[in-house]
Formats: C-alpha cells, structure tokens, sequence
C-alpha cells in the first residue's frame, strides 16, 4: 500500500472544504477537514499533517492563531487559503510563519502545484543537501525514496507501515545526528504526545526486522541509550 501525505483542510464552508477534499484524493492525497479553529488544533496536535491549507476567518477564532501554534512546535508547511486579498493580510501570514498565500477563488491546478512546491520546500533547508535536490537518501544499501514515501533494501521495498516510514524518513532527513526520544515523538505525534518511549521501541523493533540483515547488529539505525536514535551517515 502506498504512503500518501497527509492534507488538513481547514476550512468552515463545507461546500468548499468538499470541493478541495475531492481534488486532492483524486489526486493520490490523503485529506482531513476541520470546521473550526479549536477542531483543527486538535486534529493538528494529534494527526501531525504532512500539509495544512489553513482559512483565516474560522468561525471560534483566527487562522493566525492556528498558525503561530503550530509555528511553535512544527514546521509542517502551512498554506493559507483565504479571501483575504489585502497586502497587509498577507503580509502578517507569512510573517507568522506561513509558506504560502492563496487568495480565493483558485484554480485547482495552482492549488496543487502551491502544495507540491510546500511538500518539496520541507528538503531544501535539511544537513542533508542531496535530499533537497533528488528527493532520496543513501547509505550502503538503503534508500529512503522521499517522492514515492518508500524505504528500498538492495532495491527491494522494505513494506513499512505510515508509522514506520515517517520514523525512518525523520532519521534519513537528520542523518549523522542524534534525535531524542522526545523530539522524535514530538514530529511523529505531536506536542501533547505522551513521551512514552514504548512505542518507539516497538516502532524500531519493526523496522529493524524489515531492514536490517541482523536486527541485534544494526547498520542503518543505531540506539543511543538513553537519548534517542541515529541514522547512518548518508554515502
């Protein structure tokens, strides 16, 4: 089963929520939608988007609000889908932390090209330099294929679960470096996580098993003990 990056719609006019939702399915998304400010800090806090289209005037609060509290945590890419067609609006959006600025009405070609460009802009700032330019990582015989959301042994797909995948693709992007348990849980599953360290180790265990020649020996993924997780340094 392919790995599809995750779209929140926020958005409280249904007849256009359902209008964006049915473009990004039939365009290999998977969508969530939220109707209001307080619904969609929910669905953010425990889904972790991989995108969030962000409306402005929501009926409990601004979409401001929603974006400088993500911003504190998270860089998912916001792109904000608004009337608002004022500078100024636009303006203090992306100065909050916005990726992008649609006004409505939009085309939905430019809807989606806006969120490829979001998706792809992710790679462009990491350690990594040749992830951010052919969308795929290397080290002795694994991939981490950032385009097709796959992990290849020898060429073989390694079959991860969406959990599996995004443990990995976090360690791929941050190769060579140590990654707490916290920070970890805090990308995967967001701020009010518990900070169980468990279901990491589970996670990991899994992983270990598909990708690993011998999961006791690894050498992809090292254990710090007691801090966190290591990818190997990338080729």
């Amino acid at each position: 089963m392919k790995i599809k990056d995750r779209v929140l719609i926020v958005e409280d006019e249904s007849h256009i929520s359902s209008f964006i939702s049915t473009i990004l399915t039939a365009n290999d998304y998977d969508t969530m939608t939220a109707r209001t400010g307080s619904e969609a800090i929910t669905t953010i806090t425990s889904h972790c988007p991989d995108v969030i289209l962000l409306d402005l005037g929501l009926p409990d609060m601004d979409g401001l609000g929603i974006l400088k509290f993500v911003r504190e945590w998270s860089t998912c890419p916001i792109i904000v889908v608004s009337a608002r067609n004022h500078e100024r609006d636009k303006v203090e959006a992306l100065d909050a932390g916005a990726d992008d600025y649609i006004v409505k009405p939009f085309g939905t070609s430019e809807l989606l090209a806006r969120i490829r460009t979001a998706i792809r802009h992710t790679r462009t700032h990491l350690p990594n330099g040749d992830i951010a330019q052919s969308g795929q990582f290397h080290a002795k015989g694994l991939t981490i294929d950032y385009d097709k959301h796959q992990v290849l042994v020898d060429g073989e797909n390694a079959h991860l679960t969406q959990n599996e995948y995004k443990l990995v693709s976090l360690l791929g992007k941050y190769a060579g470096r140590v990654l707490t348990y916290d920070f970890i849980i805090r990308q995967l599953w967001g701020p009010k996580a518990k900070n169980d360290n468990q279901i990491l180790r589970v996670n990991m265990a899994n992983i270990r098993r598909k990708i690993e020649k011998n999961p006791a020996q690894p050498e992809y993924i090292f254990t710090e003990i007691g801090v966190g997780y290591r990818m190997v340094d990338p080729e």
